[in-house]
């Protein structure tokens, strides 16, 4: 992710949900040492391991990838609003190929969803909603960890609105979205994440 509280704000219901049953790691780019500070408090909170990267290009992706060895990967939507996603998401689908035939990892990849789910061309086209009811407060404890962000007056309503109404759509309390995203033309099999 671009931000250190992108993990928590797009995906940190899932994390904490995954990290309950398997390794979860986040990669986020540096910044200073206040915000990097804050996203590994965060990451203690969510319960899954955190790596700052000095530059998020294909090769760090490349890396991660082969260091790691992911079953699912998640990243911004290619066409998000915030160039600084866009990028991530596109080092992520530069790097992604050379690492995938050599470890066949990961075996999904996703983007999440973005801000009041809207990307450059349009509503998020999400095809996966994971409930996230059970850690959506672990979820927000985590984004509070981010004290120098608009977490009270932006982000934190905005993280409540989007899994209020993706939750509303499978009968959920709360929920995160996610789009499937093919993998050397083979998109996931799993029906959920």
């Amino acid at each position: 992710m671009a931000h250190p509280d992108d993990l928590e704000l797009w995906a940190g219901g899932t994390l904490a949900l995954h990290a309950r049953h398997a390794p979860v790691t986040g990669a986020v780019t540096a910044h200073d040492e206040v915000r990097d500070s804050e996203a590994a408090a965060s990451a203690k909170v969510l319960g899954i391991e955190l790596e700052l990267l000095n530059i998020a290009d294909a090769a760090a992706v490349d890396d991660l990838i082969r260091r790691h060895r992911p079953e699912i990967l998640i990243t911004h939507p290619l066409d998000d609003v915030h160039p600084d996603h866009r990028a991530v998401a596109a080092a992520v689908l530069a790097g992604l190929p050379e690492a995938h035939i050599h470890t066949g990892c990961p075996r999904r990849l996703y983007t999440c969803d973005s801000y009041n789910s809207l990307t450059l061309s349009g509503p998020v086209n999400a095809r996966v909603i994971v409930n996230v009811t059970a850690t959506f407060d672990q979820k927000m404890r985590a984004l509070a960890e981010h004290r120098s962000q608009p977490i009270d007056d932006h982000f934190g309503p905005m993280a409540q609105n989007l899994a209020t109404l993706w939750g509303g759509r499978i009968g959920a309390a709360r929920a995160e979205a996610f789009t499937p995203i093919p993998i050397l033309g083979r998109l996931p099999s799993a029906a959920h994440l």
